[in-house]
């Protein structure tokens, strides 16, 4: 990756389409963008105009056109965008123009985010939650990302971050001029205070649900016997033949993991093999294990053996699945929490509005922003460095445990960094954004 050098790339989607989109950033968008229309057109209007070849002159493309002079644009650099037509010899032709100028290259994976946010566009939890976005395939997915990318969570962030600073004077004052006016009395009470409260408002941010659900989705596994049902049952809450149904005891040997939304909710469905202790051969036996350790990272399980016969789990639903085969009465399994029958469907519908109210209260609520599995680690840190400053008595070590605090929570907006870390997120994005 060249620093400061001019990059272009197609930043829309994949042609054919009615319109793509390609974006040149850098110190000599200008003057490529000049030199495929000509003369700059008025900054941030679309103007249309004829982009021709530099070398040939031969028309490419009749377009609208945009120029950003930098610093105030998406990347912090001068930028120009080519609204073309959507065909894929227009985009190639345009490309293969831009290729021959000197000084400019084809962007890299994420590389146009990664400028925004090395030049102060955006900190990095807001790119997290761009990130978050591009890759988001369910409503409450999207909610989730676009309060991250909108910087709800940078800026609360900023205002712990501004405490921590106030309180770092006050100790600082109490240590060189403790003896002055212009000092605050009680000041060391003050800061004990002011370092509880802080520690306590990111305590209660710590014990919100976490983003790994959101991003992979509530873990509900099928288990229990062989020929219990799972397999068709998972077959039903997909509406497609995700799994293999049949008579035979042990037809699922192994984990089958499948995605699904319902009600805007992602969820990640896990049909397992049948559990039994006796007629299993080598390669049915490693599934078994296979299932016992799904169940145990499961937020839910749904267990469809006999009654009290399901593994000790906080969320262990008991599913009579086969009612259309005349199992047990209603009499007999008072402690099923559906009946149902996946053949018919008759209970399914209540089962999917269960499964949906149950993982809400296990995802973050709309309102909240919720932390990546780095930001939880931070915020974290910070806290602990809040709590162990706040027992202290010896100034000097009161003021190293807010700077600790302080450090982690720069590390979480991006204002110190490590550079493979960014590497991998970067890297995630498409190339032309």
């Amino acid at each position: 990756m060249t620093a400061g050098a001019t990059i272009y790339a197609l930043s829309s989607g994949a042609p054919p389409a009615a319109l793509a989109i390609i974006r040149i950033s850098g110190p000599d968008a200008g003057a490529a963008l000049a030199a495929l229309v000509g003369a700059l057109p008025e900054p941030r209007r679309a103007s249309l105009r004829t982009l021709r070849d530099p070398a040939s002159n031969d028309i490419l493309d009749r377009a609208l056109v945009l120029w950003f002079p930098g610093p105030d644009t998406a990347t912090g650099e001068d930028l120009a965008e080519l609204h073309l037509h959507g065909g894929r010899a227009v985009v190639r032709a345009v490309e293969a123009g831009l290729s021959a100028m000197e000084g400019l290259r084809l962007a890299e994976p994420g590389e146009f985010t990664r400028r925004a946010f090395l030049n102060g566009r955006m900190d990095l939890a807001e790119a997290e939650g761009l990130s978050d976005l591009l890759f988001a395939e369910t409503e409450a997915q999207r909610v989730a990302a676009i309060r991250m990318a909108s910087g709800h969570l940078s800026r609360q962030v900023e205002t712990w971050r501004r405490e921590v600073l106030r309180l770092s004077a006050l100790v600082e004052a109490e240590l060189d001029f403790s003896d002055e006016d212009d000092v605050p009395e009680h000041a060391v009470d003050a800061v004990g205070e002011g370092i509880s409260a802080l520690a306590g408002e990111i305590d209660l941010t710590l014990a919100r649900p976490r983003a790994e659900r959101l991003r992979d989705g509530i873990r509900v596994v099928l288990a229990g016997p062989p020929n219990a049902g799972k397999s068709t049952l998972l077959n039903a809450l997909l509406q497609r033949e995700a799994a293999i149904v049949s008579d035979i005891a042990g037809t699922t040997r192994d984990v089958i993991e499948a995605p699904v939304a319902l009600g805007g909710i992602p969820f990640l469905l896990t049909d397992t093999a049948g559990l039994r202790e006796e007629g299993a051969e080598e390669i049915e036996s490693i599934g078994i294990v296979r299932a016992q350790q799904a169940m145990a990272g499961a937020d839910i399980v749904l267990w469809l053996g006999d009654e009290g016969e399901g593994p000790d789990h906080p969320r262990l639903w008991e599913i009579e699945a086969q009612i259309d085969r005349g199992g047990v009465s209603r009499e007999t399994r008072r402690s099923a929490r559906h009946r149902l029958s996946a053949r018919t469907g008759e209970g399914l519908e209540a089962l999917v509005a269960d499964l949906i109210e149950t993982a809400r209260t296990l995802l973050p609520a709309s309102n909240d922003v919720a932390l990546n599995a780095r930001q939880h680690r931070l915020l974290w840190e910070c806290a602990s460095a809040l709590h162990g400053a706040e027992v202290q008595s010896d100034l000097l070590l009161r003021a190293e445990g807010l700077r600790l605090a302080r450090h982690a929570l720069d590390q979480l907006l991006g204002r110190t960094h490590v550079e493979d870390m960014l590497d991998a997120l970067f890297g995630a994005f498409c190339i032309g954004k």
